[in-house]
């Protein structure tokens, strides 16, 4: 299984690098590196050099994962997965080669990034694989579910519009809590209005509930779903990890995981159409 899932992860990544979107994928580097890291200024801080260099990994890797997604979802890959004992080797090795090409853009900007960039120390450097692998791989399954290889029905709508719930959720302003306890007394009140009392009185006494902190309460347990993020982005500004602080990658692992789960599920059982290129 792991030498079939190599080869084919090859084959698609050798079919990325000879292509012209490769190529505008190295030139984005390029313009990222002059833009973010103008050799003329230099780059005195660490914590800049690992967050914007980790942000443009997250967003490349993303990008680069609908690319190969892309190419693995042509007509051509029929006698490919006519052959492969199950679909999840495909899904798998798509993976694997968005991350490795991925990762050689960020390489090479890292590496353009230190030309009068910060003055490196080895606990620093031991901080930036797990903290950009970790980051890299949720994006890469994040657009595994935004691509057309994956997404099955109302998937692709269900996976993103509940990150937006999350997103969006944690943020409290007294007009959101205002207009969603005004939505809440409407409904109540109809439910009263219709003989049932008890539903009614139980809306409505959620509403009061909302208007008295619990949309506080709500807004601060969505945001414990992008703690590993705040926290990341806190400790390599202050310049060191906590012990809690440092399970942060793992977790974000954790979210990757459970995705690519389902990801592989949907792709396992959804019908396959591949489509001409």
């Amino acid at each position: 299984m792991a030498r079939r899932i190599l080869t084919l992860s090859g084959y698609l990544f050798r079919s990325l690098l000879l292509s012209v979107a490769g190529i505008i994928y190295f030139l984005l580097g390029l313009a990222f590196w002059r833009i973010f890291f103008d050799p003329g200024q230099g780059t005195p801080e660490m914590a800049y050099y690992i967050l914007v260099i980790g942000v443009f990994g997250a967003g490349i890797t993303f990008l680069v994962t609908l690319s190969v997604a892309g190419r693995a979802h042509g007509a051509a890959n029929y006698p490919l997965l006519a052959r492969l004992p199950s679909r999840v080797e495909h899904l798998t090795a798509t993976l694997i080669s968005a991350l490795f090409f991925s990762l050689l853009v960020q390489g090479l900007l890292a590496l353009l990034a230190l030309f009068r960039g910060p003055v490196f120390d080895l606990g620093r450097m031991a901080e930036i694989p797990p903290l950009w692998l970790s980051v890299n791989i949720l994006a890469a399954v994040l657009a595994l579910h935004a691509s057309d290889l994956v997404a099955a029905s109302w998937s692709r709508i269900a996976v993103f519009g509940s990150l937006a719930v999350l997103l969006f959720g944690q943020e409290v302003t007294p007009s959101n809590i205002e207009w969603l306890t005004m939505r809440i007394s409407r409904i109540g009140s109809w439910f009263m209005s219709t003989g049932w009392v008890g539903i009614g009185d139980l809306i409505n006494s959620l509403g009061r509930w909302l208007q008295t902190g619990g949309a506080e309460t709500i807004g601060a347990l969505l945001g414990l779903v992008f703690w590993p993020f705040h926290v990341i982005s806190d400790a390599v500004i202050a310049g060191y990890f906590r012990p809690a602080q440092a399970l942060a990658p793992a977790v974000i692992l954790l979210y990757a995981t459970l995705l690519f789960m389902l990801a592989a599920d949907l792709f396992a059982t959804k019908d396959l159409y591949l489509v001409e290129h």
